[in-house]
């Protein structure tokens, strides 16, 4: 089997709140999606896709997609894309870093060899250890009485885990947490998710004035050792998400005990395989794990369930539905979502195609014949 094409697609995914805000007042409208679809001479196809959570977010830009695509399509036209490895490590050698660029080649690749096996994605990662993974919701910044809205509605939905934005004025986000924590109900948790927004010394004092609600704290900081100064005083749970980047920064984590809980953002670590190393170690070293992306509609969502699906049950705190964020489609099929959990298709490969009318044109078109 080889590669005989690969094409670039891109389109904007309106929010379906309007405004998303985070952190240190990011607000975010729509993000700009790119799917790459790759195909064979065998007649499978396989897609992926990246989309950031604003243009700034982790460095991490829409135009890095295509970008690659010109570097890399000729030395992956004409690979065999079910040798996964042998991608990745090609993928590796045209450019270091950039893992979010990498990560819709590497998702499509596994699409592909889904496809040719007659297996679901989840069952090449390992099998299906959780039978429908919970969800949570965010719940962004806004007035206290839209956020309790929109926390009864999301709980009317079978969601039980919800995520506070905060990470903007300090001050005024110690009033939200102690305003919102308490609404939780019985089986449910929160997380306070600052998205990198505090300096270290602002995260302390939230850490303190909170100190008496049960919550989990996020990302209250940017770096991976400012985040580790708030932990040493912090008494509630630690999740990390944005430091969160590779195998390297893992192994800190699990020296150090530096967090309860690791958000595995796919693109973040450069695509599923990756990303499926790094969950294994850090759950063979006791810490749970979330899984997500930074964005995206079904093509990134069904890549997140496939994820989801393959961890084991006890070690997976949460994942997201991304489709449902948006008021515009990247693909046909994907996941599911019943009751606040979601649920990966059965369909051999990622069990998604892209929403080509959606998708219009390409921006970028690379074939064999043409190399």
């Amino acid at each position: 089997m080889k590669i005989t094409r690969i094409r670039v697609y891109q389109t904007d995914l309106p929010y379906v709140g309007g405004t998303y805000v985070w952190g240190a007042n990011n607000p975010l409208s729509a993000s700009r999606s790119s799917v790459v679809v790759v195909d064979t001479d065998a007649g499978l196809s396989g897609c992926g896709e990246f989309a950031p959570c604003g243009e700034n977010y982790m460095i991490a830009h829409s135009e890095g997609v295509a970008a690659l695509a010109k570097l890399a399509a000729p030395q992956l036209l004409g690979q065999d894309p079910r040798q996964l490895s042998r991608m990745e490590r090609l993928l590796d050698n045209v450019t270091q870093g950039h893992g979010y660029a990498k990560a819709p080649f590497d998702a499509a690749f596994w699409d592909i060899l889904g496809k040719a096996t007659d297996q679901p994605v989840w069952m090449l990662m390992g099998g299906k250890l959780t039978d429908g993974a919970p969800m949570y919701r965010v719940a962004p910044q806004k007035e206290l009485s839209e956020t309790i809205a929109e926390m009864n509605r999301y709980r009317d939905d079978g969601y039980r885990q919800f995520q506070i934005k905060v990470g903007g004025d300090w001050f005024s986000d110690i009033d939200r947490i102690r305003e919102t924590v308490p609404l939780l109900q019985a089986g449910e948790n929160a997380l306070a998710d600052a998205n990198q927004g505090w300096r270290v010394d602002n995260a302390i004092r939230v850490a303190r004035a909170t100190q008496d609600l049960d919550f989990i704290l996020e990302q209250p900081c940017k770096t991976y050792d400012e985040c580790q100064q708030v932990r040493r005083v912090a008494q509630q749970p630690m999740k990390l998400d944005e430091c969160v980047t590779d195998i390297n920064i893992a192994r800190r984590i699990v020296n150090d005990r530096g967090a309860e809980i690791c958000c595995l953002k796919i693109s973040n670590l450069g695509g599923l395989s990756k990303a499926r190393r790094v969950r294994d170690f850090l759950i063979d070293h006791g810490i749970s794990v979330v899984s997500e992306d930074t964005w995206g509609g079904q093509i990134t969502s069904s890549a997140v369930a496939h994820f989801a699906t393959s961890t084991p049950e006890e070690m997976l705190q949460n994942t997201t539905d991304l489709m449902n964020y948006n008021t515009r489609n990247t693909g046909i099929g994907g996941p599911s979502v019943s009751k606040g959990k979601l649920y990966a298709p059965d369909e051999p490969g990622l069990g998604v195609t892209p929403d080509f009318d959606s998708l219009g044109d390409p921006v970028a078109d690379y074939r064999l014949d043409a190399a």
